[in-house]
């Protein structure tokens, strides 16, 4: 019996990934009921790994804490893998909505860094991706945008850049074949 609970711990603590947390906006929110009014927490929160995995949770609770808390839990439920370039950005434009806020994503050369603000930055750094230039119209909402961002990233096709990486290789290896056999050069 101890073994099977030793070996369910070290399962489980693998299981277990470090997520990077960011707390995005703590707002107090009322709702109105019979006696009176209702005084609410809602905490928006991003989680990441920094290594293509990211989402966006949003919790509602009495307490701040509870609230952060909850949010953690509904951002790991929807966790999305984001495809990349070998340079850390998208393979391709991307464009989305969320209620009335509009995002899109435009892949950049490598050194320009994230050039986005508000929740969008951050939902992109905490999915690991370096080089992007980004636009939100719209709304200004700061939920809103980063579940557009969210829409966005989902949009992404990976079979893009495997079909560059790959036409690009066999360039290669024909250039290489080429150059043995006849010196010539493909152009």
């Amino acid at each position: 019996m101890v073994r099977k609970k030793d070996e369910k711990k070290e399962y489980y603590a693998y299981q277990k990934k470090k997520y990077e947390e960011k707390v995005l906006q703590v707002a107090r929110v009322t709702k109105v009921v019979k006696g009176g009014k209702k005084m609410t927490f809602r905490a928006i929160v991003i989680v990441g790994d920094k290594k293509r995995k990211v989402g966006v949770g949003m919790g509602r609770a009495e307490d701040v804490n509870l609230a952060i808390d909850k949010a953690i839990l509904n951002a790991k439920k929807d966790l999305i893998t984001v495809p990349l370039t070998l340079l850390s950005s998208v393979p391709h434009v991307a464009r989305a909505a969320y209620g009335a806020c509009k995002i899109m994503l435009r892949p950049a050369s490598q050194g320009t860094g994230v050039i986005a603000g508000g929740s969008v930055r951050t939902v992109l750094e905490l999915a690991g991706i370096k080089n992007i230039l980004a636009k939100q119209f719209g709304s200004s909402n700061m939920l809103n945008n980063a579940r557009a961002t969210i829409q966005a990233l989902k949009n992404l096709n990976e079979k893009i850049e495997l079909g560059q990486a790959q036409s690009s290789q066999k360039f290669l290896f024909y250039q290489k074949i080429m150059k043995k056999l006849k010196n010539v050069q493909i152009r």
